[in-house]
């Protein structure tokens, strides 16, 4: 090889090998040849080696620095959740507890075990049918349902024929017709429930003033939904002292301000049950309360039931990334390469022999 590329080569060597004496490199110029090829690369190897195992020894180090550091952010993490979820804990536990808000007259509901809220649990479909005939009976005469078709109560607690036959009961507005008239029908199973008024002008004429809610979404709409519709239906009282109620008026300590234009509606055999159960005051609330639960959230257990397939399914795809990753990712991830040095054979270069 010709002479300039000698300097480059010295320089290689500087740049690999570190600093080093002079005479090295003038021995390494005195034997280049295509004979002595074999001294320049070994010297280059066992230089530049020992330079590899240094490197690895500081990343060892260093990563081993940042291992450390990371377990104890995460450690940090881990106590302040777990601090921060116990205190929640209490909060919501004082919070949900049956206390009088300072300045006006409602209590908090006790909070109730329904079956319903479980993690596995569904909607007691026998309570919810129940609840509809209570509906039927007693609220109908003056809260509607706007949101709730008859079609949604088919496969739910009542089969298709029986629905059908209670949509005969019913009586729908529909038209204009080729005259131009509105005219009445029975109802079908694609119509809503229909309400007690014709408009909003009409129940609060009805009611003295008062507009009854529709319940459709109430429980959603409600804090303690559950509880408070619960609490409501069986919390009527006699009014304590100091307190005035109008005309129409009963005092229920649930409702916000205690005067509540609803008078107790639900009194003991009021309903007779398709099922024999005895329809006393507590039953029948926790019914209603189960049918207006299913008429907010139509899809409880079918929501219910996808999170525990969708749960299913992410625990086998986590499984197998781990076992990938701890036989496939994380072999080449902590493989090492070394260079290893070729042995010198115990014979002179050609500038020694010189």
């Amino acid at each position: 090889m010709s002479c300039s590329v000698r300097p480059l080569l010295a320089q290689l060597l500087k740049h690999r090998i570190g600093p080093s004496s002079s005479s090295e490199f003038i021995g390494l110029d005195r034997c280049y040849s295509a004979r002595s090829r074999r001294c320049f690369w070994t010297l280059a190897s066992d230089n530049f080696d020992r330079s590899i195992n240094d490197n690895n020894n500081n990343n060892c180090n260093r990563s081993g620095t940042t291992w450390c550091r990371l377990k104890k952010v995460c450690l940090g993490l881990a106590l302040a959740a777990g601090t921060l979820a116990t205190c929640g804990t209490v909060v919501l536990r004082v919070l949900g507890s049956p206390v009088v808000e300072a300045g006006n007259a409602s209590v908090h509901p006790p909070k109730l075990p329904w079956g319903f809220n479980g993690a596995f649990a569904s909607l007691d479909h026998s309570s919810v049918r129940r609840g509809w005939q209570v509906y039927k009976s007693v609220c109908s005469a003056c809260h509607s349902l706007r949101y709730v078709a008859f079609k949604d109560l088919v496969d739910v607690c009542y089969t298709e024929d029986e629905v059908r036959d209670m949509c005969s009961e019913y009586e729908v507005k529909d038209g204009p017709n080729e005259e131009g008239e509105y005219f009445m029908r029975p109802a079908k199973l694609s119509d809503k429930v229909p309400g007690p008024y014709e408009n909003e002008e009409a129940a609060r004429f009805a009611n003295n003033a008062a507009l009854p809610v529709d319940l459709s979404f109430v429980v959603n709409a409600r804090h303690h939904g559950p509880d408070y519709v619960f609490g409501l239906l069986t919390g009527y009282r006699e009014p304590p002292a100091g307190v005035e109620l109008m005309e129409g008026q009963a005092f229920n300590p649930y409702f916000e301000g205690g005067a509540l234009g609803m008078m107790e509606m639900l009194q003991d055999g009021g309903v007779d049950y398709d099922d024999g159960t005895p329809a006393t005051k507590s039953q029948m609330a926790k019914d209603v309360v189960e049918f207006l639960n299913w008429t907010a959230n139509q899809e409880w257990n079918t929501r219910k039931l996808y999170a525990m397939k969708t749960i299913g399914v992410s625990l086998v795809m986590a499984a197998s990334l781990w076992l990938a990753y701890r036989h496939k990712i994380n072999v080449h991830k902590k493989t090492v390469f070394c260079l290893q040095p070729k042995p010198r054979r115990n014979r002179p270069c050609d500038c020694e022999r010189s």
